[in-house]
């Protein structure tokens, strides 16, 4: 059996203990970003919380996540990757406490927040221990489908855990339960991960950290915000400017000094941003269907906690199996046939979710498509890691791990501000003038609209999958509208997926040479 350095730099490690180990720190995280998609409509009812709040439930923890992965990256290049794993999983444990007591939508977001701290710090160095513990290609694109294997099933069985949990439980018991898993991953990390970091010339670049986590954050705050308060706002307006300068001068900045953080001869090179941009395409459409089609059939349908984990289940094994056979696929062949692959396949199952997403869809035919979703998920995923750990040399593998998983993280972010703005769009053009074709008086109208909107109080008690009759055509409408608006995002998620197959059909074949990786 294969060993490598163990705790204390002497203790030999079976080498498939510390990737299993490195596997449950990546399920931690990645769980988090989809475990509450599903029990968002007990939060509302509980905590009194608007679609926009609901957003920001989701949002928070993305949008930490994004912001800091990049600087956690390098850090863990510099200071050691256990280490800072082991951080991580301590924030990440004290936000999930914070989550399971608050009193208010406030608190959890506040709580939200700290766990996105927490994962942001774990979860890049998942992928740089990896590529430490498996210098030959073939071995680590196997590990690399491991990994994207359970990268893809804590994402799709994060609504089927957490529908389970909220049936025999409630919403807090999803944060419990990431408690209880987080505290015995740090047991298992302490024990089993390897050290390893590569100290690097020059000071470590805080500039670049701020500038960075300034600009992802104004940009994707902004985004968000003007959702909700309109993009001619003045201060989203300001907040976008800051973003953008503030990226402007990163770039600058990281053009000159000794140390990057984001070291643009490495990320810089079309084979990686091609990568960078197919997984952000890719988690752009993955979140078209965990967040809204989870949230559609949650509120609208009445499907209850069981009901979610069956359908979303057969999504689940098919990511895992489409993630094992594509690690293997990209060990003999490299990532540019798989990573095609994979998106047109992502995309087909998507535009079917669109097809069979009805009024009353028929349970079979919808998890189907997600199922076909799922498989082109599984089979993308290991190829975007592969040609961006491949091109960057091993002692900057922190910092490769860090900007893959942050157009990861982005793809999500933007993803459900984006397709949330169409959404919220398509409500509020068409089921309004459906109002206004019934005669509703404008106040009742706008009133109507903005519980739409923004949820709150105003809608608790109200069963939407079951509708008093007085109120049925009202809710109908307004359901109707929401259905729409969902079909258009995920219309618009599927063409940006095959947007990317595109871009990686155009890059030459010798840029994704499976033999031209740096060491």
């Amino acid at each position: 059996m294969r060993t490598i350095v163990g705790r204390h730099g002497h203790k030999p490690v079976p080498r498939a203990i510390a990737l299993t180990t490195v596997l449950g720190v990546l399920f931690l995280t990645f769980l988090d970003t989809t475990i509450v998609t599903v029990v968002l409509g007990n939060i509302q009812f509980t905590l009194g919380a608007g679609i926009i709040p609901l957003q920001w439930v989701v949002n928070a923890y993305s949008l930490v996540f994004a912001s800091l992965m990049l600087f956690a990256g390098s850090l863990g290049d510099r200071l050691g990757r256990k280490r800072l794993m082991l951080i991580g999983i301590a924030v990440f444990c004290a936000g999930s406490v914070l989550c399971a007591l608050s009193p208010s939508i406030g608190w959890l977001i506040g709580g939200r927040a700290v766990m996105g701290v927490g994962a942001a710090a774990s979860e890049p160095g998942t992928l740089s221990v990896i590529r430490h513990m498996y210098p030959d290609r073939r071995r680590r694109a196997r590990a690399l489908g491991a990994w994207a294997a359970v990268s893809g099933l804590s994402l799709a069985i994060g609504p089927v855990i957490g529908g389970l949990l909220v049936a025999v439980g409630d919403w807090r018991t999803v944060f419990w339960f990431n408690l209880a898993l987080g505290a015995a991953l740090f047991v298992f990390a302490a024990e089993f991960v390897p050290l390893s970091r590569d100290p690097q010339r020059g000071p470590l670049d805080g500039g670049g950290f701020v500038l960075g986590a300034l600009a992802l954050g104004s940009l994707i705050f902004a985004g968000m915000s003007g959702e909700q308060y309109g993009y001619r706002t003045s201060w989203v307006i300001v907040l976008f400017v800051v973003g953008a300068v503030a990226a402007a001068v990163a770039i600058a900045v990281e053009r000159r000094v000794d140390s990057p953080i984001i070291d643009l001869r490495y990320l810089g090179q079309r084979s990686v941003a091609d990568a960078l941009f197919a997984a952000f395409a890719i988690y752009f459409g993955v979140f078209s269907i965990f967040f809204f089609t989870a949230l559609y059939l949650d509120i609208v349908e009445g499907y209850s906690g069981l009901q979610m984990a069956q359908m979303f289940g057969p999504m689940a094994g098919l990511i895992v199996a489409g993630s094992i056979v594509s690690g293997y696929w990209v060990g003999n062949a490299g990532p540019r046939g798989p990573m095609m692959s994979g998106a047109v396949v992502s995309a087909i199952g998507i535009l079917m979710t669109r097809v069979y997403l009805t009024p009353h869809p028929d349970f079979g035919a919808l998890m189907l498509a997600l199922a076909i979703a799922g498989l082109g998920f599984g089979i993308a995923v290991v190829p975007v890691t592969a040609a961006v750990l491949g091109h960057v040399p091993a002692a900057h593998s922190g910092m490769a791990a860090g900007a893959t998983n942050t157009a990861r993280q982005l793809g999500s972010v933007v993803g459900v501000t984006a397709l949330g703005a169409l959404v919220n769009v398509t409500i509020t053009s068409g089921f309004g003038a459906d109002l206004q074709r019934q005669g509703v008086p404008e106040s009742l109208k706008n009133a109507v609209i903005g519980i739409l909107e923004t949820g709150g109080s105003a809608a608790q008690g109200l069963d939407i999958a079951h509708p008093d009759p007085s109120i049925a055509p009202l809710v109908h409408a307004a359901t109707g509208a929401f259905r729409d608006g969902i079909h258009l995002a995920l219309i618009v998620s599927a063409v940006l997926i095959l947007i990317s197959a595109v871009v990686t059909a155009a890059t030459p074949r010798s840029a994704l040479d499976p033999e031209s990786e740096v060491d």
